[in-house]
């Protein structure tokens, strides 16, 4: 534990690291890169205190994320999962849904967990997951009962790119989704509105 705050305290005085994080955040800016976006909050968040900074970075994270979504919708593009740059699009979104489903704003969390289900159609197993989350609000459940309930965050593969989402579940997904047959067709209703033709 010493030796991790001893490295901390040496990077935040490391000239050429502070440097790194300059051209660092130089690069997302130019490039509206939320990729490089969460290089940089992950390397402040260690190091840094400067909250306004840190708000700063996550900010335009999610402006960028949400500007790159009404793009994508408007013209009827999916996620492609293998490229890093919509994989942290994507987790981006992810992040928010989960922070409005913890603070109960369970319409706002449900058409997240909804767009995401309909942008990962090419990725099966988080298309599914974001219909059991989606399924999860509508059935009323608090974002501690899906937790504790649904969600099994016991099981997590750092190796695996979608790591950052909640894909394993207590439940049977099959049964779940069975028992639930009115919710995934109120769900595949809601978004009958994206599938617009081209």
């Amino acid at each position: 534990m010493l030796r991790e705050e001893i490295d901390i305290e040496a990077l935040r005085s490391n000239k050429d690291f502070l440097a790194n994080l300059v051209l660092l955040e130089e690069e997302m800016r130019e490039q509206k890169s939320i990729r490089k976006g969460y290089q940089l909050l992950d390397a402040l968040l260690l190091t840094s205190e400067d909250e306004e900074k840190i708000n700063d970075i996550f900010t335009f994270i999610l402006q960028e994320a949400f500007d790159r979504l009404a793009e994508y919708l408007s013209n009827q593009k999916r996620f492609d999962m293998k490229e890093p740059e919509e994989l942290f699009t994507a987790r981006a979104i992810y992040e928010h849904a989960i922070e409005r489903y913890s603070e109960n704003d369970m319409k706002g969390a449900k058409e997240l967990f909804e767009v995401l289900h309909f942008m990962s159609e090419g990725e099966p197993r988080l298309n599914e997951a974001m219909l059991v989350h989606a399924i999860s609000v509508m059935n009323g459940s608090s974002f501690e009962e899906f937790i504790e309930n649904v969600a099994d965050t016991g099981k997590y593969d750092e190796t695996d790119a979608l790591a950052y989402f909640l894909l394993n579940f207590r439940i049977d997904i099959a049964d779940y989704l069975e028992e639930n047959a009115d919710h995934a067709a109120r769900v595949r209703e809601d978004l009958k509105v994206l599938e617009k033709s081209k």
